[in-house]
This record gives structure tokens, sequence and C-alpha cells, in this order.
């Protein structure tokens, strides 16, 4: 696989058009081009240039290979190939306010969280910065997006993969995504979600990125913390409310806790409760979804009544929540189904595209 021009920083791309002996505003033309989600042969510079380009850098980085649209509520579901011939795939969520695109960090994931499909097969390897972002900038082409009027107006880094365990890729592609005279999407309007990686999180409140940062909770105590998140052995909840107190503290920006309902597991009113008083007068937002279940776990999901009385017990307490509306459930909306089920197929014997 060759590299992708993508990952590079509009300075860098300075600096490797002046290389090639061109004049600086083919940076320009090349740099715009991209950012509008064109292929290196499609841009509107000299032949000898393309070829210089293409011989080096893939011209297609990610493409969308199918596209399914939910018949309840318009949520587009994304099946990207990737050059290596790797899947990956992202959602389109429209919503009054604009449309929130959510895209994959890794093939796969190591996380081995119970709820999550996407990690059924592990983690194959890690995205560049340049993969991430063109997942955006393809949906953004397809949607009818421009630089100056996007179809794609809100980030939320929650598909496949854990983005602090791609660390240097993904803070690369922050910097890029919000990068002035690009896409030039907001901090504000980026979310990432971790499962819980302390370390990263402490080093991530020091890159002067102020995005929201949501942490994927799903417990109120490690031991149950555990039956279903593998990374509880290693970090403990009160080190995770420790970092994001200290991300608080250098960002100014108030957290997320993601709370998964869980039939049987962690959805009565007792764990309602304890949520509540592990969280009592701390800067951050619970925001609670029911299950997606993966046909290949056996967990289930909690009743919708069940989950309205989690959420009003927690109100109660005092506690900023709102319940996620379910999205695209018509389509396999959570990350890691669509992939998950073409893996297997015979047409995807390897779990690659060719």
């Amino acid at each position: 696989m060759k590299s992708i021009l993508q990952d590079l920083s509009r300075g860098e791309l300075n600096a490797l058009v002046e290389s090639l002996g061109e004049k600086k505003f083919r940076a320009e033309q090349i740099y715009l081009g991209l950012m509008q989600g064109k292929k290196i042969s499609e841009l509107n510079i000299p032949a000898s240039l393309r070829a210089a380009l293409t011989e080096r850098f893939e011209d297609e980085p990610v493409r969308i290979l199918e596209t399914f649209v939910s018949q309840e509520d318009g949520t587009e579901k994304f099946l990207f190939a990737l050059a290596d011939g790797n899947l990956i795939e992202g959602v389109l969520m429209k919503y009054k306010y604009g449309n929130t695109q959510c895209v994959s960090t890794q093939v796969g994931c190591r996380m081995g969280c119970k709820f999550c499909a996407s990690t059924l097969g592990g983690r194959v390897r890690d995205l560049t910065a340049g993969e991430i972002l063109c997942q955006i900038l393809c949906v953004n082409r397809k949607e009818g997006g421009t630089l100056k009027e996007r179809a794609v107006t809100n980030v939320v880094l929650m598909g496949s993969g854990e983005p602090f365990d791609n660390y240097e890729n993904v803070v690369r592609f922050l910097r890029n995504v919000t990068a002035e005279g690009g896409i030039a999407i907001g901090a504000r309007n980026i979310s990432l979600s971790t499962c819980g990686l302390v370390p990263e999180m402490r080093k991530f409140a020091e890159e002067g990125i102020p995005l929201n940062l949501t942490v994927s909770l799903h417990a109120t105590t490690d031991e149950e913390r555990a039956r279903t998140m593998p990374i509880a052995n290693k970090y403990k909840i009160s080190e995770i409310l420790e970092a994001c107190a200290n991300y608080f503290e250098k960002t100014g920006r108030r957290y997320i806790f993601e709370y998964t309902l869980i039939s049987g597991e962690n959805a009565d009113e007792k764990h309602a409760l304890a949520l509540a008083k592990l969280l009592k007068g701390k800067p951050c937002h619970v925001n609670l979804i029911r299950l997606n279940e993966v046909k290949e776990r056996s967990l289930r999901a909690a009743e919708e009544k069940t989950a309205r009385r989690f959420l009003e017990a927690l109100e109660a307490q005092g506690i900023s929540a709102t319940l996620r509306r379910s999205m695209g459930s018509d389509i396999g909306g959570a990350c890691g189904q669509l992939r998950a089920s073409y893996i297997g197929s015979q047409n995807f014997p390897d779990g690659k595209f060719s």
C-alpha cells in the first residue's frame, strides 16, 4: 500500500510540492481539491504532477463501497473499502441542527467490550490520520456538501476502534480536520469516545484540542464493569474520574459518560442511584443508551420503559442525563455490525474487498 496524501498537514503539503519543483500555488490547488473529496487523478493540476503524486500516494485511500438508508429516520450507513482491501464502516445521522458523522479509527478493535460487534474479529490495524479524514471527505462530497456549506457538520469518533489506542494518528487527524481553510470542523463539534485509557486521557488534556470527551462507563463498580469491559481490569473507575476531572481543569469542557442499559446487568433503580451517587456534583452529563444487540453475544437490551425509569431516577438526583434516540436500527446502526455481516461471506472470505 502506498502512502496517504491526506495524512499531510497543509504545511507538509506545501513542503512536498516545493520538493517536486512546483510553484507554491499548486499546493493550494491540491489541498482544496483533496478537501472537496476528490481523488488525486481528479485534481485540476498538470498531468505530470498528478503522475508524480499517484506514483507515491494512493489515488483513492477510502471509497464508499455500499450505502444503506434507514426507512425509519433517514440515517445512512456506509461500508468503506480501504486501498489495501480492508473494510470499515460509518454512519451519518441527520438531526434538525445538522448532520453528525460517526467515523472509525481502526479496522476492528482489541478492547474486547462484550456489547460491541467491532471487537469480534479483534484489531486488524490502525487507520492513518488521512484514512479517518477521508471518511468525512467522501461522505461530505456524496451528500453534496462543499467547504463553505458542509453536509457533515459534526463528527463523533465512536465507530470501530478505540481512538486512544491509535493515539498519534487520531491527534494528527484532529489537527487536520479542524485546520482553517480545509473542511474546518470545529473542535466543539467533535466528540471522542474512549473506553477509559487513563494515560492517554491525561496526555490528550495537554493537546489543546477542546473537543467533547466521552467515556464509556456502563457500570458503577470495577467488578461489574469488568464483566463486560476487559479494560476495567487495568484502570479503575476512580482513575477514570480523576482523568476526567483533569480534562475539565485543563480545557473547561464538561465530560460525558456513556452508559449502555443491559437487561439484568445494570439497568435497575439500584444501579441508577449508585450511578447518581458516583457522579453527584461533577461537571458531567450521562448519555443513556439502550443496548444494540449483537447476535454473537448473549446480552439483551433493557426495555424502553426500564430505560425511561432509569433516566427519571438520575434526573431526580440532579444528574444531567438524556436517553439517546435509537437511529438506523433497521440497517444495523451500531458500529461493527455491517462489517461483521460481510466478513465470512462468499464475497469477503478474509474480511477484505478485492
